[in-house]
């Protein structure tokens, strides 16, 4: 008996080494967290309302960290070809996305994706949000946000709305509103934001959901009559204008939020050192006012509050799509 428990507890013994064997030089490699260049996959075109403040952050965490940190624009699909890439990639943190609204937006969207949009990640932080704004060209007999609804039920279906593409978050912000202000108005759908705004101040489409840091200058030019803004507060950059909330619309969100997530199985190192960087980086005061000029607000959520916060988000622009019947194969 005793021979045989001698015997068990070295097998014991054997494999608890083995195991710290195996797993030694994964830890090792967290705690040197990095030890080369990290590639940031941004699922967006350059120059865009999500990668131009993803760039500016991209550049400051390159300096503290000591490490190249690698833009790797690959948009399409609504960002799903960039999320997959990283969904399938080695959980060592050198390969990590930078992420918005239509991240959530493409699971319900597109129905033969690889990855779920939650739980096949690990979340590292939320770090902004930017605000839209309701816009009218001046031609739209309408100055306030309930002047535009009174009009659209007046002519259901007859009224356009313009966005940058089927899904993104010019539509959604859009089709939330519609479906909340119980009016029914005509999507025109563009690729991209450039020819959708060109198409908006010639009139051509009458109402648009666009970002607000690219329809500053157009607003305070009159190219532009500004209704109200997404977001729950007032915009700093627009004081004066009401949220769509105040304006009558009770409950109305939206914003063009801005995170960073990571494979799933991230070790914990490796998120702590990448949450405690960014986060200290976006609390510096010239930082905050690159974001705003870009028409970002520095937004903070922790790992866990940012996976709590993509839940809910992939819940209610779900509900949306569904609403509105919205499907791309």
């Amino acid at each position: 008996m005793k021979i045989a428990s001698i015997a068990a507890g070295i097998k014991t013994v054997c494999i608890v080494a083995l195991s710290l064997a195996i797993a030694s030089p994964s830890i090792a490699q967290a705690q040197n967290y990095p030890n080369r260049p990290i590639r940031m996959v941004v699922p967006f075109s350059p120059g865009g309302a999500a990668d131009t403040p993803g760039r500016m952050l991209m550049h400051k965490l390159s300096e503290v960290l000591g490490q190249q940190v690698i833009v790797d624009n690959r948009p399409g699909a609504g960002g799903t070809i960039g999320a997959e890439s990283v969904a399938k990639a080695k959980p060592d943190g050198y390969t990590l996305l930078l992420i918005s609204n239509t991240h959530v937006i493409g699971g319900s969207l597109y129905k033969n994706l690889t990855y779920d949009a939650v739980t096949a990640f690990t979340p590292v932080l939320q770090f902004g949000d930017a605000p839209n704004v309701l816009v009218v060209h001046p031609s739209l007999p309408v100055k306030s946000v309930q002047e535009l609804i009174a009009l659209a039920k007046e002519k259901p279906g007859r009224i356009d709305f313009v966005s940058s593409g089927n899904g993104s978050s010019q539509h959604m912000f859009a089709s939330l509103f519609t479906t909340m202000a119980g009016v029914n108005m005509f999507h025109i759908p563009y690729k991209g934001s450039a020819r959708a705004t060109t198409d908006l101040l010639s009139g051509e489409v009458k109402v648009g959901f666009p970002g607000i840091a690219g329809m500053l200058q157009y607003i305070k030019n009159g190219n532009l009559r500004v209704l109200a803004v997404t977001s729950a507060e007032r915009s700093p950059e627009l004081p004066d204008v009401p949220t769509i909330a105040e304006a009558g619309v009770k409950g109305y969100e939206a914003t063009l939020w801005l995170g960073i997530i990571g494979p799933a199985g991230l070790p914990k190192e490796v998120i702590t050192k990448l949450n405690t960087s960014i986060s200290g980086i976006i609390k510096q005061p010239d930082v905050k006012n690159a974001l705003r000029k870009v028409g970002t607000e520095i937004t903070y959520r922790t790992p866990e509050e940012f996976g709590k916060f993509l839940r809910s988000e992939q819940q209610k622009w779900a509900k949306v799509i569904k609403e509105i019947g919205l499907k791309v194969n």
